[in-house]
């Protein structure tokens, strides 16, 4: 399904506005704004300069019959989109560019959230949006948190919408919480959270447990050596499920092993080593376990996109709507920025800058995905 498809499918939108007074259609001003996030432009009045400068491409694409809205009226029609429609159309690019094909490895699924700082106030919260994200580096849902609530209580309700069953759960210490695993494990799903001092008893029990001289013999192990701009980073991994003993074990459905991984990178003189632990359902497959803790900083890497590639805490944009159905957008043109060619190998950054100095030149490309 490639995107001219996709495109089409946005015919399928029930426009909620009193028809008799539209004179912009919705769909069309979606696919233009997802357009100009790509090429570059991320507040309303650089995605209407983008648009009113490309006006001829864009009308071989998206519908716009009176020409290109004001940046008024594109935050105003992108702010009544519902946020479903907007995630189905990213579903749809997401399974276009996987190309339908499965995994043999369990796909892991990354949880992490990013507050949309420009659009908070004295009068009211910034959006608390919490992403999840496949390791395959593709954003596969986010839900907003409400504003007498939390990222940790707004995690459950996106668990909800997803599929996760067969998948490996994981995120950071802050994701670790009973509450949380309860809902993976009952959509048949594993997990594998990191630990810190925020689970001061079990976080000192499994490090305890680790330091314990006479249980090596008992736990998997796995290394990786990696050798990169200079520096040698080894990678070590290891997993028991022997923790019949380990307190407050019973707290934690399905709870079966615990991990440990120590990174030291030695770059010329210097030696750096970091540690962390981590609580798991899985059972013994260190190797599974490895790449699972690896593959949770894929929802970190959209928190940095969308602050870096995507600035979008430099925008002000106060209609909570508006900003986060526009976040939506932003996440789906990183799905494509992950893997449009343009020629040479930049970061995303540089995709976005050259996409906006000739438009027209990567359309097709952009259109082939």
């Amino acid at each position: 399904m490639m995107m001219k498809n996709i495109l089409e499918w946005l015919v399928t939108f029930e426009d909620p506005r009193q028809q008799a007074k539209v004179n912009h259609l919705m769909k069309g001003i979606i696919a233009m704004v997802f357009f100009a996030e790509l090429a570059n432009a991320t507040e309303w009045i650089e995605i209407y300069l983008f648009a009113a400068s490309n006006e001829e491409a864009l009308k071989e694409y998206p519908e716009l019959p009176e020409g290109i809205p004001s940046h008024d009226t594109i935050r105003r029609v992108i702010a009544m989109a519902s946020p479903e429609y907007l995630q189905g159309f990213r579903q749809r690019r997401n399974e276009a560019m996987s190309g339908g094909t499965g995994e043999k490895m369990k796909k892991i699924l990354s949880l992490g959230w990013k507050t949309r700082r420009g659009n908070g106030n004295s009068e009211q919260k910034a959006n608390r949006i919490v992403i999840a994200a496949d390791n395959g580096g593709f954003c596969l849902g986010e839900v907003v948190a409400g504003d007498k609530s939390n990222e940790i209580t707004a995690i459950p309700g996106l668990l909800q919408q997803l599929n996760v069953k067969g998948t490996i759960v994981t995120t950071d210490a802050m994701g670790c919480q009973t509450d949380i695993v309860r809902p993976i494990r009952k959509k048949q799903a594993d997990y594998v959270l990191g630990l810190k001092g925020n689970q001061g008893s079990l976080h000192e029990g499994v490090q305890l447990y680790f330091e314990d001289p006479q249980l090596p013999a008992g736990w998997a192990y796995h290394k990786v050596i990696q050798k990169a701009h200079g520096a040698v980073e080894t990678r070590e991994y290891w997993q028991a499920d022997d923790i019949g003993r380990l307190e407050p074990r019973k707290a934690w459905a399905g709870l079966s092993s615990v991990v440990m991984t120590r990174n030291t990178i030695v770059k010329g003189e210097d030696t750096s080593t970091e540690g962390r632990y981590f609580i798991s359902s899985l059972p013994l497959n260190v190797q599974e376990t490895a790449r699972a803790t690896r593959s949770r900083r894929m929802a970190e890497s959209y928190r940095r996109h969308l602050g870096v590639t995507f600035p979008e805490d430099a925008g002000h944009t106060l209609d909570k709507a508006a900003a986060y159905n526009l976040n939506i957008i932003k996440k789906t043109a990183i799905n494509t920025l992950r893997l449009v060619d343009v020629g040479i190998q930049v970061s995303m950054k540089n995709k976005r800058y050259l996409i906006s100095m000739n438009f027209r030149h990567y359309l097709d490309r952009l259109m082939a995905l």
